[in-house]
């Protein structure tokens, strides 16, 4: 038990050490064309626990039903419980900053046009999946570190409605819709 302790402090330690040198390198760019065709989002279900709205996008931007991913973040989790859409958890924190989950792995394995960072508390695991993350462009919330999103909107949580409509007067602007 102690020993397990010790393993856990050491892993968060190292995965601070990788989000650190992942923050300080430009990100990669992704070669995609203009507009959005697909749509990631890591939400934080401990604090909005509705995350099936993200897929409302779908019809709002005229995307394929497929083109939303959905991954959630919940400290504790029983993997037995029935989730609506998949699920991480602290458990999963490897060494290196390395995400041992099959729902991260699966996630990680697409490119998007649009990552939605959808939390607003300072964590380290949605952190390292928003890093680890191919998107051509990150959008989140402004009490995160600006480094990780391209486009910060300031707007509460819980109101998914404001959320969505200043994202999709954003796009406009950038002339992505």
């Amino acid at each position: 038990m102690f020993l397990k302790g010790f393993q856990d402090k050491f892993k968060v330690k190292s995965g601070l050490k990788y989000l650190r040198e992942a923050l300080e390198n430009p990100p990669q760019t992704v070669a995609r064309d203009q507009g959005i065709t697909s749509i990631g989002c890591i939400v934080d279900v401990d604090n909005f626990q509705n995350a099936e709205v993200f897929y409302e996008l779908i019809d709002d931007y005229s995307l394929r039903p497929n083109a939303i991913k959905i991954i959630g973040y919940k400290r504790e989790y029983d993997k037995n419980s029935p989730y609506a859409i998949q699920i991480f958890s602290d458990k999963d924190l490897g060494w290196k900053g390395v995400i041992e989950n099959g729902y991260v792995l699966e996630f990680l394995g697409r490119e998007y046009d649009m990552l939605i960072n959808y939390y607003e508390e300072d964590n380290l695991m949605m952190k390292l999946l928003s890093v680890k993350t191919s998107a051509r462009l990150k959008v989140g919330f402004g009490t995160l570190d600006p480094k990780i999103n391209d486009l910060i909107l300031n707007t509460d949580l819980a109101n998914f409605k404001m959320f969505k409509s200043e994202l999709k007067k954003y796009l406009k602007v950038l002339k992505e819709l």
